[in-house]
């Protein structure tokens, strides 16, 4: 299939997202405004997996976010989609937890920090009308962070550059 600008149907935007501010005043008492990074982030499937295995291969934001939701101090939404992705991935031999996909979310759910996200028919038509590439997977979790109104943590290039989500790594 033959993609035309970053994502398979089309040149792709994202909608403007109010971020949260964090009010800093100098000595001189003039207002200096800053965007934080957000509290609350949609997970694709990779970091999630490599926070399980120690958060070695994580960039530097997405390894101080999961720490923040390690102290319950910010929350990460693991969609429904990245569920079904380590399910067909231990299947294939690809990941190894080590215990039955259900008990590793199981235990990850019981923290409060990390919250499901149901697919929803919405989020399949969005994955339908702008996939970043081939893989579905990146289609339903990239629709996922948009009907959230998320940032999406990932490293993958093709949802990185398919600006339909604010994208951190």
């Amino acid at each position: 299939m033959t993609r035309s600008g970053p994502c398979s149907h089309g040149p792709c935007r994202v909608r403007s997202q109010a971020l949260p501010e964090l009010d800093l005043e100098r000595d001189d008492g003039e207002r200096v405004v800053r965007v934080a990074d957000p509290a609350a982030l949609v997970t694709d499937t990779h970091p999630l997996l490599f926070h399980a295995a120690g958060g070695g291969r994580l960039g530097r934001r997405g390894a101080a976010h999961f720490a923040a939701c390690e102290r319950r101090e910010a929350l990460t939404y693991v969609p429904a989609a990245v569920v079904w992705e380590v399910s067909f991935l231990t299947r294939v031999g690809k990941v190894r937890l080590g215990r039955p996909v259900r008990d590793f979310f199981t235990d990850l759910f019981s923290n409060p920090a990390y919250q499901p996200v149901d697919l929803t028919p919405e989020q399949v038509y969005l994955a339908d009308e702008a996939r970043p590439n081939e893989d579905p997977f990146d289609a339903l979790v990239l629709a996922a962070a948009r009907t959230l109104g998320l940032p999406l943590l990932t490293r993958d290039t093709d949802l990185q550059a398919c600006d339909l989500a604010r994208t951190v790594w």
